[in-house]
């Protein structure tokens, strides 16, 4: 066999710089989880309390966002020791600067909603259950008051996550379908 018949390697310039697999995992796990948290939390929000079925819901919603919690820590010290991909593209400083504003503020809120759900439901006696494997520890006593402001921290942050990702999502498609650049494909499998 020749030099000639071997398959030519690609070259780095013909692939687009992107994440690498286990980012792309965290990244579209937690887009999973936290979408569904979302809708349940939505719905549940609705419907009246006491409600068997807005009961089991929020047994999903709480599993969720515990599951968002543990995903979102074990994904920082990833991030911490593995640097994002650089851009194919050049970016300007106000993209840039858009870009690390709305991702800290998506660590920030994904931090924040599970916390906050947790102390509102720890605070205020309620089930703290994982899937209905076990009950997470309760570490703050019973206080209805202090479960009150978790619950309108956790209300105001549902707000907030809720407008975050709906600029994430608004940011993507607009880089996607209006730039034609390749932020997007960042997040996906190598693409030449």
């Amino acid at each position: 066999m020749t030099t000639l018949d071997l398959p030519a390697a690609p070259r780095a310039a013909d692939r687009l710089p992107h994440y690498d697999r286990v980012q792309r995992a965290f990244h579209w796990s937690m887009a999973a989880v936290i979408i569904a948290a979302m809708l349940i939390g939505l719905y549940c929000a609705y419907q009246p309390p006491g409600q068997a079925t807005r009961r089991f819901l929020l047994e999903w919603h709480k599993s969720l966002g515990m599951t968002a919690l543990v995903l979102v820590v074990l994904r920082i010290a990833y991030r911490v020791a593995v640097a994002a991909p650089p851009y194919a593209e050049r970016m300007s400083r106000l993209n840039h600067a858009a870009a690390a504003g709305a991702h800290l503020g998506l660590y920030a809120l994904m931090l924040l909603m599970p916390l906050t759900g947790y102390w509102n439901s720890a605070a205020g006696g309620y089930s703290l259950p994982f899937f209905w494997l076990f009950q997470w520890p309760r570490v703050l006593p019973i206080d209805k008051a202090s479960s009150r402001v978790g619950e309108e921290l956790h209300l105001w942050g549902a707000w907030a996550i809720y407008a975050v990702v709906g600029v994430h999502v608004a940011a993507v498609a607009w880089h996607h379908l209006v730039k034609r650049d390749s932020v997007l494909s960042r997040m996906l499998p190598g693409i030449r």
